[in-house]
């Protein structure tokens, strides 16, 4: 076994959800990430839509177990010491699939090793083995310090800012939004007046989406109102009246992954293309939303193939974005929205 170390740490997550054209949705997670070296472990394991265990939404005493497990200081939870690293986000069983591997100690470091992609209770390393992914060793002292800074910070630790103050004219557009919203599990609350909201309330919201009709004056209200109480938000522009178009707004919003530990790291569109810039190798989906001249939403799927990491100038169908047009993209983990820029016409 190799006797150079690897860096340990941990970095807000997040894996997004999503209300998607076909009705279909998938849950909203945020959770720490493990970071090997600089760089997340999950990037390495091709485009995996998983989350690790340690999740901002699981009850604090199972959050303290996965830690303590993670630490070596409770049994490993499967056969032969394998612990899981990464599982379905949107259930808790080892049945629909999880990247699993060996957690020891070796005198005073903790190696990880045998990384397997595990669908029962043992894992079958020469069919399922994650092969040129590890071991890593790392220092005992500044992994347990990483890990048991998730327990020493304890009820002290800032909430998960996963709500959303909606604010807007159009009272059904904001109930169905904050419909699709809960139903991937984030918090959502429609309001005209921030200023009699409550400063601990106010605390409560990672975000705030405005619609077209929020006057700038009101806009002005209820920033001052957030900055009174000490309340960082983001504040999202609502590009139309599009309910998957604005989830995909507010889920970029709610990323608290630091910038250079994000897989999608760009996206313009112009000139019939769209300029995509991906840190890593991952799939890549486009779908295009284009409001007609009697503001029907039109959605058509334009992209979805896997991305070498860098630049990608991907050609659009001028069809599918013409007229008022708006693009979302998704990898896992990540969302990006941008509006359609046509060339000005002489």
């Amino acid at each position: 076994m190799s006797a150079l170390y690897a860096t340990f740490g941990l970095a807000p997550a997040m894996r997004a959800g999503a209300v998607l054209a076909d009705g279909v949705h998938q849950v909203h997670r945020d959770f720490m990430d493990f970071v090997v070296d600089g760089r997340p472990l999950l990037f390495q394991l091709c485009d995996l839509d998983a989350v690790s265990p340690l999740a901002s939404d699981i009850p604090p005493a199972i959050f303290t177990a996965q830690v303590r497990t993670l630490l070596l200081d409770a049994p490993a939870p499967l056969a032969d010491g394998r612990c899981v690293i990464y599982g379905c986000p949107e259930c808790e069983g080892i049945e629909c699939g999880a990247v699993t591997a060996v957690i020891e100690r070796d005198g005073e470091d903790v190696v990880w090793r045998d990384f397997a992609w595990q669908t029962s209770e043992t894992a079958d390393l020469e069919l399922n083995g994650y092969q040129g992914i590890g071991p890593f060793r790392f220092r005992g002292d500044a992994y347990r310090a990483e890990l048991e800074g998730l327990l020493a910070d304890g009820e002290d630790a800032a909430p998960v800012r996963r709500r959303v103050l909606l604010i807007g004219a159009r009272v059904a557009v904001l109930a169905k939004l904050a419909a699709a919203l809960r139903m991937i599990g984030i918090g959502a609350d429609i309001t005209h007046d921030a200023s009699q909201v409550p400063a601990d309330e106010l605390r409560m919201y990672g975000a705030v989406a405005f619609g077209h009709a929020v006057g700038e004056a009101e806009r002005a209200a209820v920033r001052g109102a957030f900055e009174a109480a000490g309340a960082k938000v983001a504040y999202v522009e609502g590009l139309a009246p599009i309910i998957p178009l604005l989830v995909a707004q507010i889920e970029h919003a709610l990323d608290w992954t630091p910038l250079e530990l994000r897989r999608l790291t760009r996206l313009t569109v112009s000139d019939g293309a769209a300029h995509v810039e991906v840190a890593s190798s991952c799939r890549v989906e486009l779908v295009a939303y284009r409001l007609d001249r009697l503001s029907r939403t039109h959605t058509r799927e334009v992209f979805d193939a896997m991305l070498e990491p860098g630049e990608h100038l991907i050609p659009l169908d001028r069809r599918a974005v013409k007229g008022t047009s708006f693009l979302v993209a998704r990898t896992t983990g990540s969302v990006r929205v941008a509006p359609v820029v046509h060339p000005q016409r002489a």
